[in-house]
């Protein structure tokens, strides 16, 4: 197997990448790492621009030190790759063949013997078989874990992906208000569903990491479950939760309607979600602890259970996520992260009775929500 070497092009693809590069190129240099492996979409996206729907096939990003970058991909990605990256070295596998061959090829081209390898120990997109495959066939190398490289360094967005991120909010925002326009009684779930999905792609975004989840309050704790074909019924309530994508970006939001008239305890459960999520909005600021920050929410709450988080980092997303991967830096119980500005997180004040959320950016001052859908308690027929 060799590496293909595509036609000479810009050292990388814009401004942006050549930054966020240059960046991860000297952190690796005062850690005296002579290569770093990326195997997230996210991070490989977030170096390179790769956008596509391959994926969910073994990819593997090599950052060498100096030199040009290789891809490591299934053969058939040869013309998106092509496309899309044409500054990167090619290193392809064909279906069939294992995938850790290609892999040590790419980085035993640019980490020489005894020479020190970062690699992301994303276990979603990094499988451990192959993982260990990779390091049998190079022993002799130094194997670390560079995975706080990138996501520390994705945790703070930049001016573009701000406004990247901005669109992606005016998205969710437009879908949310079409999603609670259409809801009604005997309306069905999946009607509301094909009309949020129909707004945020007909107003310019992409298909996001998740698909809307759209469910009755009654199955609110089945977190991971969206619509089916329900009808909604008078004195229900309904959560919506989705997010619009922009080149990639995320900005999700959650609402809860209720249809026809309040239930019992309603207007109560969304005073308390309401002040919980301001308290942490106010919270939320550069400096503190992300464990101040669910403190603050959960005094305004007095929520009797706590909660696993009252919000998370948001920004780069690919299916089944529009989160970034399995593991989620949240704000959780006595968090140790500290807030910076350019950090987006998904603010949520989630109750048994009553959710909402929005997608907020850390400023210099505090946190402007990007989303901003009405918050008051909303009924409709």
């Amino acid at each position: 197997m060799t590496a293909e070497l595509l036609p000479a092009r810009p050292p990388v693809a814009n401004q942006e990448h050549s930054r966020r590069l240059a960046s991860l190129r000297e952190r690796m240099r005062l850690l005296r790492l002579d290569a770093v492996a990326v195997a997230s979409p996210e991070a490989i996206y977030y170096l390179t621009g790769l956008d596509h729907h391959g994926y969910f096939a073994f990819t593997l990003l090599v950052v060498p030190l100096r030199g040009d970058l290789a891809l490591v991909t299934r053969e058939m990605e040869r013309s998106t790759v092509r496309a899309q990256v044409p500054h990167c070295e090619h290193v392809p596998f064909g279906d069939g063949t294992d995938p850790a061959t290609a892999a040590a090829l790419a980085i035993g081209g640019t980490a020489a013997p005894h020479g020190r390898v970062g690699t992301e120990d994303a276990a979603m997109f990094f499988p451990p078989a192959i993982h260990s495959r990779i390091r049998e066939a190079l022993p002799d190398r130094e194997w670390l874990d560079a995975t706080p490289l990138l996501s520390e360094a994705m945790a703070v967005k930049s001016t573009t992906e701000v406004e990247h991120m901005r669109f992606a909010a005016a998205l969710s925002d437009a879908a949310m208000a079409a999603g609670i326009a259409t809801a009604g009684t005997g309306v069905g779930e999946h009607e509301v569903a094909a009309t949020v999905q129909h707004t945020m792609v007909s107003g310019g975004g992409q298909q996001p990491g998740f698909v809307p989840m759209i469910r009755p309050l009654r199955l609110l704790d089945q977190e991971h479950v969206s619509w089916a074909q329900r009808q909604l019924e008078p004195g229900s309530g309904l959560f919506i939760e989705l997010s619009g994508c922009h080149l990639r970006y995320h900005a999700p939001l959650s609402r809860t309607v209720y249809i026809g008239r309040l239930p019992d305890g309603a207007a109560r459960a969304h005073a308390v979600a309401l002040a919980g999520w301001h308290a942490a909005l106010a919270a939320l600021r550069p400096g503190v602890l992300t464990g101040e920050v669910y403190a603050a929410w959960q005094r305004a709450t007095g929520a009797p259970t706590p909660r696993h988080h009252c919000g998370y980092l948001v920004g780069i997303g690919f299916p089944p996520s529009w989160v970034g991967g399995g593991e989620v830096l949240g704000i959780r119980p006595g968090g140790r992260v500290r807030v910076a500005p350019g950090m987006t997180f998904h603010l949520m004040s989630w109750l048994p009775g009553h959710v909402m959320s929005d997608t907020v950016l850390v400023t210099q001052d505090g946190a402007e929500p990007l989303t901003n859908t009405p918050r008051e308690l909303k009924v409709v027929n």
